[in-house]
């Protein structure tokens, strides 16, 4: 009875946090250069359920023998074991904004290979984002809406002094007050990268290569448009509804084994 409580509610614990995911998701539909969360459901291990018991033999001394024999294997529930982002390119769109710079990904060397902009967040660390909804500061400097500096491929600021200035195909920066080539980051692994907030991500894996120096590695940054997020909304939309239904089968389970509980306790257990 017990496990069955225990496997119910982890499954309403595992959709509860798959409704999370799918809720930021959402959110972020509109969020230049998202990378959508998915979710990764899986069963705690098995239990095998063996019967043991004695068996008589018929003897003078009345033998008992002991005896047992597999009845089977038992789920003990399921939860939920990660997020992880799905790289894929969104749609881009046409803006107008000489800021706003689309990253645009060709032909990759490595399977999961994916494209970056280099950012240097306020610590002074150098991060990656596929948001190039940028603007300039009051000091002249390019930067991300949050303020973090967008980096060149020497990983130095950019500075631009003002937001009239252009960018090629293959990043090269050309303003009144410098010229210097967009900082652009190849990963040859991006699912070793782990989001951090803010449209970042931080490294924990293989080193990032640079993409303009790097063999196979194909890209193109296209100025005055920005790639959209890669949700979908009809397809989330459709997924919060089955999760919601889950969570609901679960909970009634739950409710079930409450009021067999209640009966088991308060009547079959009473003494007139």
């Amino acid at each position: 009875m017990l496990r069955g409580y225990n496997a119910a509610g982890a499954g309403m614990i595992a959709q509860q946090r798959y409704q999370d995911t799918l809720s930021n998701n959402m959110s972020n539909a509109l969020t230049p250069g998202f990378k959508s969360d998915r979710s990764t459901l899986r069963a705690f291990p098995e239990m095998l359920i063996r019967a043991y018991d004695s068996q008589n033999i018929p003897t003078q001394n009345n033998l008992k023998l002991p005896n047992n024999h597999r009845v089977g294997a038992i789920n003990t529930g399921v939860y939920m074991q990660e997020d992880t982002p799905l790289f894929k390119q969104g749609d881009v769109r046409e803006t107008g904004f000489s800021t706003d710079l689309a990253l645009v990904n060709g032909e990759m060397p490595d399977e999961n290979g994916f494209n970056f902009y280099m950012i240097q967040n306020e610590d002074g660390d150098v991060r990656y984002t596929r948001n190039g909804n940028f603007t300039v500061d009051s000091e002249g400097y390019l930067t991300t809406a949050d303020g973090h500096y967008v980096l060149d491929a020497d990983e130095n600021r950019i500075q631009t002094g003002t937001e009239e200035f252009q960018v090629t195909e293959n990043g090269q920066v050309i303003s009144p007050f410098d010229t210097t080539l967009l900082g652009i980051a190849y990963h040859p692994n991006a699912n070793d990268l782990v989001k951090e907030g803010n449209n970042l991500f931080r490294n924990e894996g293989a080193a990032v290569q640079d993409a303009h120096t790097t063999a196979g590695v194909n890209f193109r940054v296209e100025q005055g448009q920005l790639e959209r997020s890669n949700v979908d909304p009809e397809q989330v939309m459709t997924e919060m509804m089955r999760s919601y239904r889950l969570f609901e089968i679960n909970q009634q389970v739950v409710k079930t084994y409450d009021q067999s509980m209640d009966i088991a306790a308060n009547q079959v257990g009473r003494i007139n």
